[in-house]
């Protein structure tokens, strides 16, 4: 048990070398929006148009996303790691003081610099997580807009050189 802890440890200490954007992934029950942040997004296919996202199955997100069917996916900003530190803490409301959309059936951030609005079209195993395959229904983004990246367990930004 002690070696496979250690390796996950180094496992992820290793990925973590690997920049990737930030995300809110968000869906709704029957009676709230539901929402966490995530860097385990793709593009998957342009025919048909599709996306994953990566669910943690003890993730009361990933149980709301089969439920309901449908995900957002928004893309933060740099100016949002306040939203990506709320959607990861473990608090009662995690919407509050958050404006959203709903025009999709679920809540889509308005501060996001991308969002893309799928239905789930395949729930596949991903040992203990699941891969939500997701048909694209509605996208959009903003053409001016930089990244919040994370790196190494922190956020960062684009630097103004970087030309993007």
């Amino acid at each position: 048990m002690t070696e496979t802890l250690d390796m996950s440890v180094a496992f992820r200490a290793t990925m973590g070398r690997l920049a990737t954007g930030v995300s809110v992934i968000t869906t709704r029950t029957a009676s709230a929006p539901v929402g966490m942040t995530a860097s385990a997004v793709s593009a998957l296919s342009l025919d048909p148009l599709q996306l994953l996202v990566c669910i943690g199955n003890h993730l009361f997100t990933r149980t709301a996303i089969a439920e309901h069917g449908r995900f957002a996916v928004n893309v933060l900003g740099e100016d949002c790691e306040h939203l990506a530190r709320t959607f990861s803490a473990p608090v009662p409301d995690r919407f509050a003081g958050v404006a959203v959309d709903e025009d999709h059936g679920v809540p889509v951030l308005r501060d996001a610099i991308a969002t893309v609005v799928c239905d789930v079209s395949q729930a596949l195993p991903g040992g203990d997580h699941t891969i939500f395959v997701g048909d694209v229904r509605h996208f959009e983004h903003r053409t001016q807009a930089r990244p919040l990246l994370y790196f190494a367990g922190g956020f960062g930004v684009l630097s103004p050189q970087s030309g993007l």
